[in-house]
């Protein structure tokens, strides 16, 4: 199974670009490579099941049918009916990540599909970069500065997480990995955490492991929960502290964007608390935790040249 990826910042709110790619027929309106696209049989662009049927600038005709649209996820999934090359199986999946640092959104454009004998790499360089790159940087020229329309809620009001915390690393993918995958290193890229080490000899990348530290005067036990070289990500839950919350659990996942070679980092979490409680927690954790160490890490590994 071959894969095919891009991804890109785009330098407006999800809230504002969604309304233009959720429309399944709306690829020529941005899409530099598509002529012309109609739905079939007169089915609405956001019926599940609807194909699109368009041409190419070169010709070529081309169907496809949305297998899954999800307005609170920005995410839409689609086949190959009739396919612009020869490749078989091929599901394709376009999303949406609203930055929350600043009025920008990642857009991530993939397809698995299985190549034809002897042409291994020919329609991943093709789709990634004629198809995916290429469209993601007409609709960045396109939308960027866009405003939201009124009315519109990100996220329809549910969110992932109680914090949801994105930001860019100024860095690729693979080193940012390497900084933040250390379980025990995380005073490295956080200036408030203090005394870190693993409790009972643990290996940092021992799952089950657990971590002692300080925060200012308040000592913490947190266990790693989940550790994915394959994924870039990490979960952990808190099981030592002094914080008025139950069942804390967070994570941070990583993705590459292939336009810049920087990474997305999304840090969310969940716990249990008062609603009083979570009136100071939710800003605290989102602004002092996650997006400081985000910062930071910008700022003492991947600073910019000048």
């Amino acid at each position: 199974m071959a894969r095919a990826y891009a991804s890109r910042i785009i330098p407006a709110p999800a809230e504002a670009v969604w309304p233009l790619v959720r429309d399944f027929n709306a690829l020529p309106a941005w899409h530099p490579a598509i002529k012309s696209s109609e739905i079939e049989d007169g089915r609405d662009a956001d019926t599940v099941g609807a194909i699109r049927s368009f041409t190419l600038a070169d010709g070529t005709h081309v169907r496809e049918r949305l297998l899954e649209l999800d307005d609170c996820r920005y995410r839409f999934r689609y086949n190959f009916e009739k396919p612009a090359f020869p490749v078989a199986n091929y599901i394709s999946t376009f999303t949406l990540i609203p930055l929350t640092d600043r009025d920008a959104s990642f857009a991530e454009w993939r397809a698995d599909f299985d190549e034809p004998p002897g042409e291994s790499g020919r329609y991943v360089d093709i789709v990634s970069n004629a198809v995916f790159a290429d469209g993601l940087s007409a609709l960045a020229e396109k939308t960027a500065g866009q405003a939201i329309q009124a009315g519109a809620t990100r996220w329809q009001g549910f969110r992932p997480a109680k914090v949801f915390c994105a930001s860019v690393i100024r860095g690729p993918i693979a080193e940012v990995w390497r900084r933040i995958r250390d379980f025990a290193g995380m005073g490295d890229w956080h200036p408030d955490i203090h005394e870190m080490r693993m409790l009972d000899g643990a290996r940092p990348d021992k799952v089950g492991g657990t971590r002692d530290f300080r925060v200012g005067d308040n000592g913490l036990h947190e266990q790693l929960t989940l550790l994915s070289d394959h994924r870039h990500k990490f979960r952990y839950r808190i099981t030592k502290t002094t914080m008025p919350w139950l069942n804390y659990h967070a994570g941070v996942r990583l993705r590459p964007i292939t336009a810049t070679n920087e990474t997305l980092a999304v840090w969310t979490a969940d716990w249990t608390a008062s609603p009083n409680d979570d009136l100071a927690l939710i800003p605290a954790v989102h602004h002092d935790v996650f997006q400081r160490a985000f910062d930071t890490l910008n700022e003492r590994f991947f600073a910019r040249s000048t």
